[in-house]
């Protein structure tokens, strides 16, 4: 067989293309620098007869520059999009030559990092400039925060869920009467859940009433004023003001201490 395959080249190549064909089947995985990276869009050459001057890989011109958006010729303001199409681009025009791939993929991963650290700055600093600016706020200001909580996200969605529901159903039965016992029920439900942050159901009761009260203050001074064309012309002032309750409810309930 050995000799059948130096006697005829084409045969020769056939196999040695065959052979190297079995071993780039992960053509999705890019290795270099010591790592791998998922490759968006990269042709590999598929064997030696694939490259091009009769088998001689062009070397990348680029390979000891220092600095990593020089080497891939991006600009330091390039945005990752850009990045990617330039290591893209370059490994497509220097694939097969592995000082080449390995300097292309080295210029990439430091960008990459240096981008995901930028991003990790912007949030502390965001979340250090949004503490300064409490700590920079007057004094009434500080005082209200100390009432206030942000909850998880599953506890916010159950609480609003429920009293959406209560202020749908008062829509419903708006043409049998009024929505009294669905304000009733809000409220209580206002005081349990306030009860079990305080554990005081004097204070639980006090803050779900002061709710209910505001809010039905507002509703009555603000809706008068809104234009009628926004509401359904079967929704009484007597409803709109429990909707403005059930809202005054839910945030007391939810973000009070």
């Amino acid at each position: 067989m050995s000799s059948i395959s130096l006697s005829n080249p084409s045969l020769s190549t056939l196999v040695f293309c065959r052979n190297q064909r079995y071993h780039n089947k992960k053509n999705g995985v890019v290795y270099g620098g010591g790592s791998s990276l998922i490759s968006r869009s990269r042709r590999i050459p598929r064997c030696a007869v694939d490259t091009p001057s009769g088998g001689n890989v062009p070397t990348f011109p680029r390979i000891r520059v220092w600095d990593p958006y020089k080497r891939l010729g991006v600009s330091p303001y390039a945005s990752e999009e850009e990045i990617w199409d330039a290591r893209n681009f370059l490994l497509e025009q220097y694939a097969g030559h592995e000082r080449s791939e390995e300097s292309i993929e080295a210029a990439f991963e430091k960008l990459l990092m240096a981008s995901f650290e930028q991003r990790k700055k912007t949030k502390i600093n965001l979340k250090s400039r949004l503490k300064q600016k409490v700590e920079e706020s007057p004094p009434w200001f500080k005082n209200l925060l100390n009432f206030l909580e942000l909850p998880p996200m599953a506890v916010i969605f159950r609480r609003f869920s429920l009293f959406a529901f209560m202020g749908v159903w008062s829509i419903m039965n708006s043409a049998e009467g009024g929505p009294a016992f669905q304000v009733a029920v809000s409220l209580l439900a206002c005081i349990y859940f306030l009860k079990e942050k305080t554990e005081s159901l004097a204070r639980a009761s006090i803050m779900g009433f002061g709710a209910l009260a505001a809010g039905w203050i507002c509703g009555s001074i603000f809706i008068p004023m809104m234009p009628s064309f926004l509401f359904h012309p079967t929704w009484t002032l007597e409803l709109l003001t429990s909707l403005v309750a059930y809202f005054f409810l839910f945030v007391a309930c939810t973000f009070l201490k």
